[in-house]
């Protein structure tokens, strides 16, 4: 396919003449920028790309502008991961964990899992259309050891489609040096109807090649989008779709900042002027530090 992009991008695909879709995510340059803004530990690092590469393989299937939220949160040493999609392709994100706690549990020769990391706790998906609108939101229990996982149970519970997911995050080297990547591949089954007739036996045949994929081939600069699928499901025929582009991005802002200082009263603002007579705040998606002086919010 002539143009299509080889990083940064979501993109739909069609098995052809079979009742099974998907979307493929490659993440080069916007897992890097998301991943460096915090001094992550590899594990954590590993999770957070993850729920960016998920975020935007479901936030890609929304109709509408706004955005899609991957959020989980437990009692592990991973305390939540958010990574945030919006329909115009930015992606950002961030983990709150405790250094220590990660650095025990990542001391064994496996690097630790969603599962280790988080504990026990709930996997959350939002749809958020906008401020005059209401969210939407599907809860599941944390179950397995990668989001894969906790995703594939999330469709199976909540919205009852058949789904498979493959995430996969390393380091490898572009031309310009080892960076963050990250990659990803969903597969859905196309509900039974009078037209299309029966599923069942198209899904399993989609599901055993879909399972020979690795984690190595999903973020491997040098394996094309088009190249994977094929590899993947040439015996039938695979479409690939018009790609959309990711980009990493914040949506902080002096404006939002100060919007969200002034909703706290006057004494609270107060207590927060440091010795130099500013109001720090930093972002905790991207890190930036914003400086405000007190009668700029009040």
């Amino acid at each position: 396919m002539s143009g299509f992009p080889t990083d940064d991008f979501v993109a739909p695909f069609q098995i052809e003449n079979q009742p099974v879709r998907g979307r493929i995510v490659r993440l080069g340059a916007a897992a890097d920028e998301v991943l460096t803004r915090h001094d992550y530990p590899p594990a954590v690092a590993d999770l957070l790309g993850e729920a960016c590469a998920l975020a935007a393989l479901v936030g890609a299937s929304l109709k509408f502008e706004g955005r899609l939220i991957v959020q989980a949160q437990g009692d592990g040493p991973v305390a939540y991961v958010v990574a945030d999609y919006d329909t115009t392709g930015a992606l950002r994100g961030y983990c709150r964990f405790d250094a220590a706690r990660v650095a025990e549990l990542s001391a064994g020769a496996a690097r630790p899992g969603a599962g280790a990391l988080l504990g026990a706790g709930t996997f959350v998906m939002t749809i958020d259309q906008g401020p005059d609108t209401e969210r939407y939101q599907g809860v599941t229990p944390i179950e397995g050891e990668t989001l894969a996982l906790c995703a594939e149970t999330y469709f199976a519970r909540s919205e009852q489609t058949p789904t498979r997911v493959r995430l996969a995050v390393g380091r490898a080297d572009d031309g310009a040096g080892p960076r963050w990547r990250a990659g990803g591949l969903i597969l859905q089954n196309i509900a039974e109807d009078e037209a299309r007739g029966a599923t069942a036996e198209a899904w399993i045949r989609a599901q055993a090649l879909f399972g020979t994929v690795s984690e190595d081939e999903l973020i491997d600069p040098m394996v094309s989008a088009q190249t994977l699928l094929w590899r993947l499901f040439h015996e039938d025929g695979v479409r690939l779709f018009e790609a959309k582009p990711l980009t990493g991005f914040c949506r902080c802002s002096r404006g939002r900042i100060a919007a969200m200082l002034r909703a706290f009263g006057p004494e609270e603002r107060a207590a927060m002027v440091e010795a130099d007579g500013r109001i720090k705040v930093t972002c905790e998606y991207c890190a930036r530090v914003y400086e405000l002086a007190p009668e700029a919010v009040g």
